[in-house]
């Protein structure tokens, strides 16, 4: 559509790593083997909580929905980026752009708040651990996770509105791997500070919010594990945190890099780099860092596997 001497976009492409061509069936071949491994990993994870009577307390109802949000969050683009590889370019329309950039955001944001629950779950159970029970009840979780999910709808709306109520015209190559903030705002036109200001006040507030909430829940567990006089019982209560303290180093320390440490202007190649970091290696390690980290989860697959056997 042209409105003067301007030509209105209408669709998108993806040029994800079309100036690397050498690298094309490589790159094919190695993200397969994550998509694979990250649905295996992450849906073995949640059917394993799901059929584990031992697993269903509140930490691994969690857990799963961590691996819930972990898969949908790889899916987005992964099979999108897969058909780029295979194709040479991916065209999306405006209508899915927008999609595929409000899922990322309901996801991504999903999962700060997730991780922050799972701290305070963390923190009850090392600081409270007789009140464990009758604080973190069936409904209470439930209603936690519910809030997770809420805020990465709100947030995921202001911050999909405020981006496609801008005029794209001209160019409509992405030269990135999905349609993403940094990417999209090179495309368009006319002034975007009001825009921009609005993405990265709600931006700053999940990011803060949620870390907050882990350092506070930690500060707590940190002088509870303190309290304790052998060492042998701070290192298994510390044990118990481990796993999340490594997944929320992971995710919070890429993001961090991606969206605090990275300078505008700079070439978008050390951006596709870790966004890949965060939407495909981070959720194919998490399934891994719970389970080889856990006794109970390796116990319960065991069982699990066990029984398979038998059947």
């Amino acid at each position: 559509m042209a409105i003067g001497n301007r030509t209105i976009v209408m669709e998108f492409i993806l040029l994800g790593f079309t100036n690397h061509p050498e690298l094309k069936s490589l790159l094919l071949t190695v993200f397969l083997a994550f998509y694979l491994m990250i649905m295996l990993g992450n849906l073995s994870m949640i059917t394993l909580v799901w059929i584990s009577p031992k697993l269903h307390t509140p930490m691994y109802f969690l857990l799963q929905h961590l691996a819930f949000l972990d898969f949908c969050f790889s899916s987005v683009v992964l099979p999108q980026f897969l058909v780029t590889l295979t194709t040479g370019r991916a065209v999306l329309s405006y209508e899915q752009c927008a999609t595929q950039f409000f899922m990322l955001t309901f996801f991504g944001t999903s999962d700060c708040y997730l991780l922050a629950i799972m701290a305070y779950d963390r923190y009850v159970a090392v600081c409270q651990p007789l009140l464990y029970v009758t604080i973190v009840t069936p409904k209470t979780r439930l209603k936690f996770v519910t809030g997770a999910y809420l805020g990465g709808l709100t947030n995921a709306t202001v911050r999909t509105c405020c981006m496609f109520s801008l005029s794209f015209c001209g160019d409509n190559q992405i030269d990135f791997i999905f349609c993403d903030l940094s990417p999209l705002l090179k495309l368009s036109c006319g002034d975007t500070f009001l825009q921009e200001f609005v993405i990265v006040l709600f931006a700053h507030f999940v990011i803060l919010s949620s870390l907050g909430m882990i350092l506070v829940s930690y500060l707590f567990i940190i002088r509870a594990i303190l309290q304790i006089h052998s060492v042998g019982g701070r290192a298994k209560t510390f044990s118990t945190c481990a796993s999340h303290l490594t997944a929320i180093g992971l995710f919070f320390g890429t993001l961090a890099f991606m969206y605090a440490l990275s300078k505008p202007g700079e070439s978008l190649d050390e951006g596709k780099v870790v966004s890949m970091f965060y939407t495909v290696v981070i959720p194919m390690l998490n399934p891994l860092i719970y389970s080889l980290r856990n006794k109970e989860v390796k116990e319960a697959l065991k069982t699990t596997l066990s029984r398979l056997k038998l059947s």
